[in-house]
């Protein structure tokens, strides 16, 4: 039985359709709130992480990024930005068969005093990928493709984490003057 052509089915099967969507939690990807007014991304100007990072949050977040570390309320400091390429298979001849890429990124958000205003945060990337000795080129594009994605992957992450994180830890609390002064746990 087909559904009659009523100028009501659509837009009614467009309603459930929206409703479902939001009621299970889908939500388009909007800009992220920091908690930091201006930022500075302490990378080269020609490190291609840099460049992509500074990209997302100039367009996606209510943070304005700034071209001098001194006129930032929180520093984005890289303290590794890591690339390595294992080998996770070899064939009956010996030769390689499969790779595993490895990327990874550290970084901590520091004031202009040089304290963390926010945990420290760290992401690694795997991907796996065969390997075949007839097609080097093709493969030698898909390395790269790969680290391409890897990369974009990265600053999706870290920008989730930056729109996480918030301020770190506070100072810690302070001791009690007694041992005698606190009440036991109960």
């Amino acid at each position: 039985m087909a559904i009659s052509g009523n100028r009501w089915t659509k837009p009614l099967l467009a309603i459930c359709l929206a409703t479902s969507l939001g009621g299970c939690g889908f939500a388009l990807r909007g800009s992220a709130n920091l908690p930091y007014e201006t930022l500075y991304v302490d990378l080269p100007e020609n490190n291609a992480l840099g460049a992509e990072l500074r990209r997302n949050l100039r367009a996606g977040t209510n943070t304005r990024i700034v071209e001098r570390r001194e006129q930032a309320q929180a520093i984005l400091q890289a303290n590794a930005e890591t690339r390595s390429k294992l080998i996770l298979s070899l064939g009956s001849s010996g030769a390689v068969r499969e790779f595993r890429l490895k990327y990874g990124f550290a970084w901590r958000v520091i004031n202009q005093g040089g304290e963390d205003v926010a945990a420290p945060g760290d992401v690694q990337i795997e991907r796996d990928y065969s390997f075949n000795d007839n097609q080097v080129l093709a493969k030698e594009s898909e390395e790269a493709l790969l680290y391409r994605d890897m990369q974009t992957d990265m600053v999706q992450q870290v920008m989730r984490r930056l729109a996480a994180g918030g301020p770190g830890p506070g100072p810690a609390p302070a001791a009690p003057a007694s041992p005698g002064t606190q009440k036991p746990a109960r």
